[in-house]
């Protein structure tokens, strides 16, 4: 049975930094519709204290989704040394894929196919899926990619994540401070060489009353149009639920792989709240009864970048393997965890192997 390794990565990072100044001139509400009263700079300063999101990335106006996908499918196939021509999926994970200027999600025509299309590809067989799974869209197109090539049915495959969030942001909820723009990439190809790779995933899908603690709905100021939607959620809730099933979920994948938390090098996480994030990665090491660890096991983006949903683990995955991470390196054959949670709820998660040089 054939294994899925990456052989390329590429990412795009927006030029626009929106710092706190952006939000100064904000009226926020409450989740129940009430007018905050006390100063927006200590709304954002709380705000900051508890992401960490001191900056984050806008995509400029003249720019789309697909668009920036596209410039990171196109470093990433750079980087693979592959011809588009040779690709037999491309698999594009989004939440909103093309949102329109009044904020309505767009998928038709699909996310892969105008990637494919910018890409100038010609080959019909190059099938292009789009992967809608919440902010673990990206891991879970992987773990399709991975299903596809050991099925046989694959051997190249580019995989991308590709989100412009800032346009689907309630201007009155201080949850918008938290989502940015960005994509990532990877090529994945089969490969003959055993246990490299992926080798072992693992996906959750709490579909009951968790369904609801991310969704679209209108804006939290009730005096505003109630025609259109936003993303909007349900933080303590995610907060708590996240923070109880994450770890062990990734405990889970570990073990399958023949794994322990100490065979594990680095763990890209989803950067949603810094806060969050931090709790998740003691839970795991608790579960171990490991009390002191390196805490650069989980490089963090957000601060600088916000969170980028779907873009976020192949942009850090990008930046690490390119040495663009102060700090970060991947070893050679070692193994990291790539894992996520979002909307859905959905919980997913990776081990990968890095195959010997």
């Amino acid at each position: 049975m054939p294994n899925t390794i990456i052989i390329g990565s590429g990412c795009y990072i927006p030029n626009r930094v929106i710092g706190r100044d952006y939000f100064m001139n904000s009226e926020f509400y409450t989740e129940d519709g009430v007018k905050i009263e006390k100063p927006v700079e200590e709304t954002i300063a709380k705000f900051v204290e508890i992401t960490e999101i001191e900056n984050r990335r806008f995509i400029e106006d003249d720019l789309s989704n697909s668009q920036i996908g596209y410039e990171a499918a196109k470093i990433a196939l750079e980087d693979a040394k592959v011809d588009g021509e040779e690709l037999d999926y491309i698999i594009y994970a989004s939440n909103f894929g093309e949102v329109t200027e009044n904020g309505y999600a767009d998928f038709m025509p699909t996310m892969a196919a105008r990637v494919k299309n910018k890409l100038g590809i010609k080959n019909r067989k190059c099938v292009t899926y789009d992967m809608l799974f919440g902010c673990p869209g990206w891991v879970e197109a992987m773990i399709l990619a991975d299903n596809l090539i050991k099925a046989k049915v694959a051997k190249t495959i580019l995989v991308i994540g590709g989100e412009t969030l800032s346009r689907v942001t309630d201007p009155h909820d201080r949850n918008r401070m938290i989502f940015a723009d960005g994509a990532g990439a990877v090529v994945v190809k089969a490969t003959d060489e055993e246990n490299v790779g992926i080798i072992a995933h693992n996906t959750i899908c709490d579909n009951g009353p968790e369904l609801n603690y991310l969704e679209n709905q209108p804006s939290i100021n009730k005096e505003v149009d109630q025609k259109r939607l936003y993303v909007r959620m349900l933080g303590r809730k995610i907060y708590e639920y996240a923070l109880k099933n994450v770890p062990v979920a990734i405990k889970e994948t570990i073990t399958d792989a023949g794994l322990s938390i100490e065979d594990i090098d680095k763990i890209l996480i989803h950067q949603a709240n810094a806060k969050m994030d931090y709790a998740m990665i003691e839970r795991l090491h608790r579960l171990y009864d490991v009390k002191e660890y390196d805490h650069a096991i989980s490089p963090m983006t957000i601060q600088d970048l916000g969170n980028t949903s779907v873009a976020t683990i192949p942009t850090m995955y990008d930046l690490i393997i390119k040495g663009k991470m102060e700090g970060q390196s991947f070893k050679d054959n070692g193994n990291i965890v790539m894992t996520s949670v979002g909307a859905g709820m959905n919980i997913n998660a990776i081990v990968y192997r890095f195959p010997k040089k």
